[in-house]
């Protein structure tokens, strides 16, 4: 294996559990409108626009232009963000400070620059990173390599020497061919204990 100087983390599905399905259960009446709205309404290419830069309240006004009669439950998406957050997977969050022993930390998400934020207030262990690149802030989304390369550039990191770790394997795939090491972590991975077969914590 290549010697290992650097870990990158993606935050959302590995480190904290979003989904907006916390918020809209206390919304909707049944998980049939719930569905239908998150699927139809607001869908996850939407959010991605914001992830991509978009400001949340151009993407809020045009879309309750385009649904008028969604207009409260569009307003809620980015007005109560914070309660889409579940909480943290401790499993892997409580890996990062082993980690912060032996290697530098960054972390490279796809995420609202204006939401981002809420989540750094809410939990202390970004703390924990060297450096965190936002594709909000960056205009650029995952799998985009440009993305990476920002990273690589302002860091001053070498892909060989650092270890991805994201739960999309898109993301996965564009890390491969820059040359990273990767972790794909799906349901199946105890991450712990994948590092530890790996060498990397003891």
């Amino acid at each position: 294996m290549e010697i290992l100087k650097n870990v990158i983390f993606d935050f959302g599905g590995v480190l904290i559990d979003w989904n907006p399905r916390y918020l809209y259960r206390n919304v909707f009446r049944s998980e049939d409108e719930m569905e239908y709205f998150l699927e139809h309404i607001c869908p996850y290419d939407w959010n991605l626009m914001q992830d991509a830069g978009r400001s949340l309240a151009e993407a809020t006004l045009l879309k309750q232009e385009e649904h008028p009669e969604y207009s409260n439950e569009i307003a809620l998406y980015y007005g109560r963000w914070i309660e889409m957050i579940g909480g943290i997977f401790d499993e892997n969050v409580k890996l990062l400070k082993p980690l912060k022993e032996k290697y530098n930390l960054y972390g490279l998400t796809n995420w609202s620059a204006e939401t981002l934020p809420l989540a750094q207030a809410k939990y202390n262990f970004f703390d924990l990173f060297d450096g965190i690149v936002v594709s909000g802030a960056e205009k650029i989304v995952k799998p985009d390599p440009e993305l990476y390369r920002i990273l690589i550039d302002r860091y001053r990191i070498n892909p060989q020497e650092t270890l991805f770790i994201d739960d999309n394997p898109e993301n996965i795939q564009t890390a491969k061919q820059l040359g990273f090491q990767t972790l794909h972590l799906t349901p199946q991975i105890n991450l712990e204990q994948e590092l530890k077969n790996r060498g990397i914590i003891d």
